[in-house]
């Protein structure tokens, strides 16, 4: 639960659902919603897709997918398993044998349908292989690839025909006594998603993988997923979530982790407030958060900032934030620490100020927080 005893209208109650292990990372239960991303390199370039694993944990991706079409790309799995600072997902379509392979080389989870990888026996050794390898999966329906008996039943992709997909395939894998799945319901349309999410999430207590599939471009697919994981995570509904992006994967997971922090369910970084700036505005507010936000993008601890461009609404906000900067007087404004005034600042030593404060104030967090640690 997002829980604010003196908010109450901010709660957000969590579905309960059971846990299971993606590597290290749990999902599901009470632990923190994830996110995820996909490189889109070809996997079987080691360098170049380790490169992009890696750029996406530095922001924060809890979970990296990659495809696995062939063997070349099985094969250089093992080494980017080896090397990557975060669990990898192999993405599995139709041969069951890229999902052994891809087991033995240390995935992870496989993404898969195993209605979609043959007969009940290679099912069975496809199920096998995570379990000698202690490999989650995630059962992938998708409106866009439904099975043909499903479209023949229901016409066109339907919410019921989605969670139907889903069902089935849990199915084989609890016949094969294999509980270490999560499940998501992806389509392009924000409508067909939601509805299939909830009817998922009523039909079963597995952690659900949230995604709103193909949603675009940067701007027009942030909006998307904004809107449709936005409201599913505001009903409860998600446990791990990968924001689908014609865009580098590092906008993924940050684009991911604004739509958790802007509903209190992550935190981490900075969380800029800023406002879009006016006549009224005593310094450019838009070229000031640019630079901001590029300079404090190294910053993981969880921090608030308030920066606004007059008088009007800016110690108003200051009050919400950690650290917040209101102008409007004459070439300076003023700097709040924890919401009180703390002393005035010129522009023109606005930006280099601010990066301090946030990295003296990041800097005790954590040294506080590793004490705490130590201490237990």
């Amino acid at each position: 639960m997002s829980l604010n005893p003196v908010r109450p209208w901010r709660n957000i109650e969590r579905r309960r659902s059971r846990q299971i292990m993606v590597g290290k990372v749990p999902v599901g239960g009470d632990a923190p919603i994830s996110v995820q991303t996909m490189t889109n390199t070809d996997t079987s370039d080691v360098k170049a897709t380790l490169d992009q694993v890696l750029r996406a944990a530095e922001v924060g991706a809890d979970i990296v997918r990659v495809s696995t079409p062939d063997e070349a790309s099985t094969r250089a799995l093992k080494e980017i398993c080896r090397e990557s600072p975060v669990p990898i997902v192999a993405d599995i379509h139709f041969h069951y044998r890229r999902a052994i392979e891809a087991a033995e080389a240390g995935a992870a989870c496989l993404r898969i349908n195993p209605g979609n990888i043959g007969d009940e026996r290679r099912v069975r050794e496809v199920i096998r292989a995570a379990k000698d390898h202690g490999c989650s999966i995630r059962i992938g329906v998708n409106a866009g690839s439904l099975e043909k008996h499903l479209l023949e039943k229901y016409g066109e992709p339907c919410p019921d025909a989605m969670v139907e997909s889903a069902l089935e395939h849990i199915r084989i894998l609890e016949d094969n006594d294999f509980r270490e799945y999560k499940v998501s319901v992806k389509a392009s349309d924000v409508f067909l998603a939601a509805a299939a999410y909830q009817g998922l999430a009523e039909a079963t207590d597995a952690p659900i993988h949230l995604g709103i599939t193909e949603a675009g471009g940067m701007i027009a697919g942030t909006v998307k997923s904004a809107i449709g994981l936005g409201n599913l995570l505001w009903m409860g509904i998600g446990d791990t979530i990968r924001v689908s992006l014609s865009a580098d994967p590092v906008e993924e997971v940050k684009v991911g982790f604004e739509i958790l922090k802007s509903l209190g369910l992550r935190t981490r970084g900075v969380q800029i407030i800023s406002c879009p700036s006016c006549a009224r505005q005593g310094f450019d507010v838009i070229r000031t958060v640019e630079i901001l936000e590029k300079r404090l993008d190294h910053i993981k601890t969880p921090m608030s900032l308030s920066i606004i461009g007059c008088v009007v609404n800016g110690p108003g906000e200051a009050l919400m934030t950690d650290i917040g900067f209101t102008g409007g007087g004459a070439g300076a404004g003023m700097v709040y620490m924890a919401g009180k005034q703390s002393h005035k600042l010129s522009n023109e030593q606005m930006v280099d100020e601010i990066v301090r404060l946030v990295e003296e104030r990041a800097a005790r967090l954590e040294a506080e927080a590793q004490a705490a640690e130590a201490a237990q």
